[in-house]
């Protein structure tokens, strides 16, 4: 366009553009299509839309797509392509420590969703937490154990850099994912100190995690102790758990262990949350009118907005993330063993993992910070917008200044508020909870039926038949939508 002659229609699909291509972040279509499929109790058919989807994740967001594709093939029990996809976003993890300069400055002009999605520590752990458990499906305890090793590095790691804060710094749930495994391997000192680990994490986190430590936890923590003749550690466990029944090691060593993970709900997702900032009395009618200061996110007034605060040009907007809970109704399962004379055995599920609480409280730590950098991208862009304005009107002219000024403006001003957008990417497909129920049976043929306590509802899930051997350690994996 030359300066003059520019017209509405043709500034108002410019900044639809713009605001579409600035917007971009997770399809929503693809979580849709990929919770029917989990609805439809078709994983296979879920992990192939993230697949046909890869394109669309796009170059900055290889670990997203790896840690998709891996939960997706996990559910579906093609554990072997999981643990690779897996391994890949783990490699990513690693690789992504440094930015580019370049890449932090064009995020700084637009938003985060031009830099590398890096995860949150809580979804690293995670990765090696499923890469266990496709392992420990495959009966291939040694390989789970690296991955369990690998798990009390990061772990580690992560307290000495995280000191002297409330943060995530430990992981109940992986800790104790850590113990049964080594204890399933017969490896019973690293068992009592992954299962010592797991319920010192769990304290720890107990005030924001809303995630006591599991019941069964305590005879983990009694029966290892008195096996290893830990005689200060037991006494001190069974003053602290005067009531638990437990079994010793030798009365176990020729049962068999069935060990259930399940994934119940859906992961919290993220949204927008506006803050439309008016630096002027008609600036501040104008927002009100509008819709107010803050608002969530409504993909049909980006554009709306971009043009009705860049002809105003005193509204600064910045885009913060929010999470959006999508809690279970299932509080816990009750797992039923029957054998072949029709004797059952039936035991409880204990929540062992929230993450939606480890998703929220990541969030609220970082906020502070993303908050900040929000505030000064959005006013550098705004103080750009204002020098491009009045450098604009100074070329053009006296007689041109007015227009050009307005065009200009709208342009320039109306891109900043077009480019906020907050970066809302999350590993989707986790569930909300994890929940965890293990028992020791002899060994033998039994018919596995698992039902969903929802509202005081049964859901039948029935018909699985297992093999237990002596000394065998099963894990069933199953998701649950509800």
């Amino acid at each position: 366009m030359r300066w003059g002659v520019a017209t509405f229609p043709s500034l108002f699909g410019l900044l639809l553009g713009l605001s579409l291509l600035t917007g971009c972040g997770p399809s929503v279509n693809r979580y849709l299509l990929i919770e029917q499929s989990l609805l439809a109790g078709d994983p296979a058919r879920a992990a192939e839309i993230v697949e046909q989807a890869e394109e669309e994740y796009g170059a900055r967001s290889r670990i997203l797509y790896g840690m998709d594709r891996g939960m997706t093939l996990h559910l579906a029990g093609n554990y072997q392509q999981s643990s690779a996809a897996l391994e890949q976003a783990e490699e990513e993890v690693e690789r992504l420590y440094t930015r580019t300069i370049r890449s932090e400055t064009f995020a700084f002009l637009t938003n985060d969703n031009s830099l590398p999605y890096e995860g949150d520590a809580f979804e690293h752990v995670m990765i090696n937490v499923v890469k266990a458990l496709n392992y420990a499906a495959q009966g291939q305890l040694q390989e789970a154990l690296v991955e369990a090793r690998r798990i009390d590095h990061r772990l580690n790691v992560l307290s000495d850099r995280t000191k002297g804060t409330t943060g995530y710094r430990g992981d109940g749930f992986a800790r104790y994912l850590s113990g049964i495994l080594y204890e399933a391997a017969g490896d019973l000192n690293n068992a009592f100190i992954a299962y010592r680990n797991a319920f010192e994490a769990y304290e720890a986190m107990r005030g924001w995690s809303r995630t006591p430590y599991p019941p069964s936890l305590r005879s983990d923590l009694l029966r290892t102790a008195d096996a290893l003749h830990l005689t200060t550690e037991f006494e001190q466990y069974r003053r602290a758990f005067p009531d638990v029944v437990w079994e010793p090691v030798s009365a176990q060593e020729q049962l068999a262990q069935v060990v259930m993970i399940s994934y119940n709900g859906r992961a919290p997702r993220k949204e927008d949350l506006y803050l439309d900032l008016p630096i002027s009395l008609d600036a501040l009618h104008l927002v009100l009118l509008n819709r107010g200061i803050f608002q969530a996110r409504q993909r049909w007034n980006q554009a709306t907005d971009s043009v009705l605060y860049g002809l105003n040009g005193r509204v600064v907007r910045v885009a913060l993330p929010r999470l959006v809970p999508q809690k279970t109704q299932v509080p816990f399962e009750s797992m039923t063993l029957t054998d072949a004379v029709g004797h059952p055995v039936t035991v409880r599920s204990e929540l062992a993992q929230n993450v939606t609480a480890l998703a929220e409280k990541t969030l609220s730590d970082r906020l502070p910070g993303i908050t900040a950098k929000a505030l000064a991208r959005a006013a550098t862009k705004f103080a750009m917008a204002e020098g491009a304005t009045r450098g604009a009107q100074m070329a053009a002219g006296r007689d041109a200044a007015p227009w050009v000024g307005l065009a200009v403006g709208l342009l320039a001003k109306g891109f900043a508020v077009a480019s906020e957008d907050a970066d809302k990417r999350s590993w989707q497909t986790l569930p909300d909870e994890i929940h965890v129920a293990r028992t020791w049976v002899p060994a033998g043929q039994y018919n596995l039926s698992i039902r969903l306590s929802a509202q005081g509802r049964g859901v039948g899930n029935d018909g699985q038949t297992v093999n237990l051997e002596p000394g065998q350690t099963t894990f069933i994996i199953q998701r649950v939508m509800q």
